[in-house]
């Protein structure tokens, strides 16, 4: 299968080979939304909701999240992880929550997975944290924004 990295010549899953890879500097950021009600952000805003910080624990959930990259990813090779950092920004006039996460490694393959997890994994937190009092809250555009190392060289989204 040409194109695809994860299957062998006969077309079965596979698990890529980065042995003979160059060990390089690696970061991935990934970019994330969820989308709520007016009520919902305010309450995460002010530190209202019963169950506490809500933004805290997905900061954590997300870090643990790419951690565990691989052993939710079948294909993922696990990490040494140098870094992971995820950031919230309100967007109130949207009533939303931006979520942004960077990974980083030295290592011979990248952390694209590893970002994008934490992206997915803080906004499913929150979602998780606050559906007593919006279970219409919306994940949208989880997306890689940046990388950076490797072969393939760096990558920008549009």
């Amino acid at each position: 299968m040409t194109g695809f990295t994860h299957f062998d010549e006969s077309g079965a899953a596979a698990m890529v080979d980065v042995s003979t890879k160059e060990i390089t500097s690696r970061t991935a950021t990934a970019r994330g939304r969820i989308v709520m009600r007016a009520e919902t952000l305010g309450m995460i805003l002010a530190h209202g909701h019963k169950k506490g910080d809500v933004l805290g624990v997905a900061r954590l959930a997300g870090i643990m999240g790419a951690k565990k990259t691989s052993d939710l990813i079948p294909l993922c090779h696990p990490l040494g992880l140098s870094k992971v950092s995820v950031d919230f920004h309100p967007v109130e006039a949207e009533n939303a929550i931006d979520i942004e996460a960077t990974a980083k490694v030295t290592g011979q393959t990248g952390v694209e997975m590893e970002a994008l997890t934490a992206v997915s994994v803080a906004a499913l937190t929150i979602y998780d944290m606050c559906k007593a009092v919006d279970k219409g809250m919306q994940i949208e555009a989880v997306r890689l924004t940046h990388k950076d190392g490797g072969k393939s060289g760096p990558f920008e989204a549009a």
